[in-house]
C-alpha cells in the first residue's frame, strides 16, 4: 500500500506494480525511497568483494558468477527503489530468479570434480529462468514472481540445511545464523506489506 504522504520527485509517478511503506521522495528529490535504496549497499559492496576474492583465490568461475548475480540483484533493487519504475522493478526482480538459479547450481554441484560442468542441470536452470521471465513480463503479476522465487529459495534452504547438518556439521552455527537472518528479513518484509499504515 502506498504511503499517504508521498511527494512528487525527479522520476515522476511510480509505474511499478509494487509500492512499499517508505514515503516517496521524503529524503531526496532524486531518490523515491531513500532508505530502501541505500540499504542495497549491503547487497552490492560485499558481493563485489566476494567476486574479487573468489577470482583471486582461484575458485571456480561459478562462484564468481554467483557473487556477480547477487551484485546484480543489489544494483537492480537500487534502481527500482530509487525510481519506482516498472522497468527498474524488472531489473530488481528478474535477477533474483537468475541469482537463485546460479546459487542452486553452486549448491547442487559443490561435491563434483573441480571445473566440471553439469550441462543438463545448467540447461534446466536456464529454461526455468527464461520461462519465468517470459511469463512474468507477460502477466505483470507480482504474486507469480513471488511464488517462483519462493520455490527456488525453499529448495536452496533445504539443500543448505542438508549440507550443514550432514556433510559439514561444523558449519551448523553459520547455517543457523544465515537462516535466522533470512527469516528476520522475511518477517520485516511481511510487516512492511501487511502493517504499513499501523507501523507508520
Amino acid at each position: 500500500m502506498a504511503p499517504a504522504a508521498d511527494r512528487a520527485g525527479y522520476w515522476g509517478p511510480p509505474t511499478g506494480t509494487l509500492e512499499w511503506c517508505e514515503e516517496n521522495y521524503a529524503v531526496s528529490y532524486y531518490v523515491a525511497e531513500f532508505w530502501n535504496t541505500v540499504s542495497n549497499l549491503i547487497f552490492i559492496l560485499p558481493t563485489i568483494y566476494g567476486a574479487i576474492h573468489s577470482y583471486n583465490a582461484g575458485l571456480e568461475k561459478r562462484y564468481v558468477a554467483a557473487y556477480l548475480c547477487l551484485t546484480a540483484v543489489g544494483l537492480g533493487s537500487w534502481c527500482f527503489h530509487m525510481t519506482l519504475k516498472y522497468e527498474m522493478q524488472l531489473l530488481d526482480e528478474l535477477p533474483m530468479i537468475y541469482s537463485c538459479c546460479m546459487l542452486m547450481y553452486c549448491l547442487f554441484e559443490c561435491f563434483k570434480y573441480k571445473n566440471t560442468i553439469n550441462y543438463p542441470f545448467l540447461f534446466l536452470l536456464v529454461i526455468y529462468s527464461i520461462s519465468v521471465t517470459i511469463i512474468y513480463v507477460s502477466l505483470k503479476k507480482p504474486l507469480f514472481h513471488q511464488v517462483m522465487y519462493g520455490t527456488l529459495v525453499t529448495i536452496l534452504i533445504l539443500r543448505s540445511v542438508y549440507i550443514v547438518l550432514w556433510v559439514y556439521p561444523w558449519l551448523r552455527g553459520l547455517g543457523y545464523t544465515s537462516l535466522a537472518i533470512f527469516l528476520m528479513g522475511l518477517f520485516f518484509w511481511i510487516l512492511d506489506i501487511v502493517f504499513c499504515n499501523k507501523l507508520r
